[in-house]
């Protein structure tokens, strides 16, 4: 420790309040914790066994469940400034100089299996690594079908450490916003009726299916006939006789010639309504999806299709049908407004955490999809847009192969999320080095994982 300065990578200041918010936030058993739990307010989801014994994990996943509640209330008062704040000693601090951002599929998890290096990521990044500092994290997925909530207790299961709704950013997250301009909604994709509820739990009022649709008429989709399950949660409504005004894909089809029949069906409409054919095929409501990966990882050897498959399906057979181009939207990465809701977030917590109005100066994104997470990261960071630096990192254990040669080329490549943490962590500690001017050598953490 005396041949470094661990100091370097330290905060700046900090605002000391983590017990103000421990006590507005519930501690909840990743085991028995549900939808409507999390929706209760704020909460931080943990395993069991860490339930009265708080991990290195739980105050950055408090401080961001508590940083995303703020974000956008105006009416919320800001607690007042304390100045600037020597960490108690023996608290361990955590950077306000630099934060990382992953995607979950092919970084974290590959088909519903944790990847080993993870935990090991995570540990370096609760503060068991050679610089005794923490460095705060947020999940940015263009998973969908369910909420933010799920999502967490999926994760703290998965990775056995506290996490909180508030460190998770949806493909669909972003849609919440059009809540307010759109009553009557089409909401596709996922499994049985979870796409519903995530829409109702954004706020939109009116939340169709498709298989209400079939339920009110069987002829709608000839070769999909809907399972007794399926029937109990479809809504039976006369659907000729209502205007839908807007298409949301949240999650990936489980049947994408049913579904797309029905987004068809829309998009020629008049005004949305079922039943009817426009004459000049531009009256149909708008169609959004979560996000345009057309290939993800799974535990299949290679990438399967996924929701920008569809999207590009959809486009063409609606041109093939009407001789016309379909316009649609997209959320999710490489979308710009998942990378700013993101650096907002950042910027909460960081101005809860160490009283600064501005989000840490770099953000290393870690994800494995160049046509996304890549593309993505790279586009956002050269754009007017970023108030800070994101730092793009290629994983190699999801959908990149081997050998090839990435359309969108990445800042760094790793073979896994732990190296892409080390690489993180190196390279800042080398950056506030010369910063100082002190002349001493950087450490390599490689080994720096204290194991428990």
């Amino acid at each position: 420790m005396d041949s470094y300065d661990a100091n370097l990578l330290a905060p700046t200041l900090s605002r000391g309040r983590q017990e103000s918010r421990r006590s507005f936030t519930r501690r909840l058993s990743s085991l028995s914790a549900n939808r409507s739990d999390l929706f209760a307010g704020p909460a931080v989801v943990a395993p069991p066994e860490l339930l009265e014994r708080p991990s290195n994990a739980h105050d950055t996943a408090l401080a961001m469940e508590m940083a995303k509640h703020r974000l956008g209330e105006d009416d919320v008062a800001t607690p007042p400034e304390t100045g600037p704040h020597t960490p108690e000693e023996g608290v361990q601090p955590t950077t306000d100089k630099f934060a990382f951002a992953f995607d979950i599929d092919g970084v974290l998890i590959r088909g519903g299996e944790v990847i080993p290096e993870a935990i090991d990521a995570m540990k370096l990044l609760n503060g068991q690594n050679t610089y005794n500092v923490k460095v705060p994290y947020i999940f940015v997925t263009n998973g969908g079908g369910k909420t933010e909530e799920e999502r967490c207790i999926q994760l703290s299961q998965q990775l056995q450490m506290e996490v909180s709704p508030g460190q998770f950013i949806c493909g669909h997250t972003p849609m919440r916003e059009l809540a307010e301009k759109y009553k009557t909604v089409l909401i596709v994709g996922g499994e049985g009726d979870k796409v519903r509820r995530v829409a109702q739990g954004y706020g939109f009022k009116d939340v169709i299916t498709p298989g209400d649709i079939i339920k009110d008429n069987k002829d709608t989709t000839p070769f999909r006939k809907l399972t007794a399950d399926e029937i109990s949660h479809s809504v039976a409504r006369n659907y000729g006789e209502i205007d839908i005004e807007a298409i949301f894909v949240f999650a990936d089809s489980r049947d994408w010639a049913g579904d797309q029949q029905i987004i068809l069906d829309l998009c020629m409409s008049k005004n949305g309504r079922l039943g009817t054919r426009s004459e000049t095929f531009e009256e149909g409501p708008p169609v959004f999806f979560a996000h345009n990966d057309v290939i993800w990882s799974t535990s299949h050897t290679y990438s399967r299709i996924g929701m920008g498959a569809l999207r590009a399906s959809l486009e063409a057979m609606f041109k093939a049908i009407t001789g016309r181009e379909l316009k649609t939207v997209a959320f999710g990465k490489p979308q710009v407004g998942t990378f700013d809701f993101a650096t907002r977030l950042l910027q909460q917590w960081r101005k809860d955490t160490h009283g600064i109005d501005q989000p840490p100066s770099t953000v290393y994104f870690v994800g494995d999809t160049p046509e996304s997470d890549i593309r993505g990261t790279n586009e956002y960071d050269a754009s007017d847009r970023s108030t800070c630096d994101w730092h793009s990192i290629l994983v190699k254990t999801g959908v990149y192969q081997e050998g090839t040669e990435p359309q969108f080329k990445p800042k760094h490549t790793t073979a896994n999320v732990l190296e892409a943490v080390q690489y993180g962590m190196q390279r800042e500690y080398e950056k506030a080095l010369k910063a100082t001017s002190n002349g001493v050598s950087a450490p390599q953490i490689e080994d720096s994982v204290i194991e428990e």
